[in-house]
């Protein structure tokens, strides 16, 4: 079992001490386990400690379970990473990533917001991480900001290019060609809302702090995820149970558990991923002072229903 297990009250922000996530899994309370990834299960190059376990024992008590991420590519990718980290697809119900829901809504077009946004577009990607594949969209990707009909932001790496190679760009270069687009009032659909993400204990620049800049800027943006209740909505569909039933474990305060609380479904607070440098936190599994995590809660409005510092059994 993990040590330092609490539990927080949103509204008194009280917390009651349990034993870990073993004694909450075995009460069957939830059906719907919604797992975000980085963070939780892994630091985008190995599994943490007891990751793989814990989701095994998770299964044993027929828990159904539903990758819930931010990542901006596609489900079936999310799958794979997951296989190739050492994780058991078949413990998964699926995925929902904020990449499928873009991609899903972009190919559709059955959203009134989707269907006036127009087919040219910038497009923000990544460069050593990968570029996105927009294939099958009908979007056509132009570099001149007159062109444009809107910005579709991957990525905080590269600029997409008409040949479909991604031209390499620093921030600040991405946040001059934000300030041209901001002038033009052209949307932005961010297929990415996370800030930063954990990769290797390190922080990296992700497309939310781009959509975050361009609506200081006065531009309008779609966040395609976690904060927003959209991907839950999508998680509780596909395994086809309601809020009461479900609880989203991540390690984002403003991601994961504020967006737990606007779907109105429970949350656990993994404290060692994003939030461990202001938690004072220096080795995985330590336990967070339970003071530091209120003042947190209360600094980002998100409040957890738990608490545990690693997702371990």
């Amino acid at each position: 079992m993990a040590p330092g297990w609490s539990v927080m009250a949103p509204e008194s922000h009280l917390f009651q001490s349990l034993n870990g996530l073993q004694q909450l899994a075995e009460t069957r309370r939830f059906k719907a386990w919604f797992l975000d990834q980085f963070g939780v299960l892994h630091d985008g190059k190995q599994p943490y400690p007891g990751a793989v376990v814990a989701l095994e024992k998770l299964a044993e008590c027929g828990t159904k379970m539903v990758i819930i991420s931010n990542s901006s590519r596609r489900s079936s990718t999310t799958m794979e990473k997951l296989k190739s980290l050492g994780f058991d697809p078949s413990l998964f119900v699926g995925a929902i990533t904020s990449g499928e829901l873009t991609h899903r809504y972009l190919h559709r077009r059955d959203d009134a917001w989707f269907a006036a946004l127009g087919r040219s577009c910038i497009h923000m990607t990544w460069s050593s991480r990968g570029a996105i594949s927009l294939e099958g969209l009908g979007l056509r990707v132009v570099d001149n900001v007159e062109e444009a009909e809107f910005i579709l932001a991957h990525g905080t790496e590269a600029l997409g290019h008409p040949s479909g190679d991604p031209l390499p760009m620093t921030l600040e270069e991405l946040e001059k060609i934000l300030e041209q687009c901001a002038a033009k009032k052209i949307p932005m659909v961010v297929a990415n809302p996370d800030y930063v993400t954990v990769e290797a204990r390190d922080l990296r620049v992700m497309p939310g702090t781009l959509a975050s800049k361009y609506e200081k800027l006065g531009g309008e943006v779609k966040w395609m995820g976690k904060p927003d209740k959209i991907i839950y909505q999508a998680a509780m569909s596909m395994v086809g149970v309601d809020a009461s039933d479900s609880i989203a474990v991540g390690d984002s305060l403003h991601h994961d558990i504020k967006g737990a609380n606007a779907a109105g479904i429970q949350s656990v607070f993994i404290t060692g991923g994003i939030h461990a440098t202001e938690l004072g936190l220096g080795n995985f599994d330590e336990i967070a002072d339970l003071n530091s995590v209120k003042a947190l809660a209360s600094k980002y409005d998100a409040y957890p229903s738990y608490v545990l510092p690693s997702f371990t059994w």
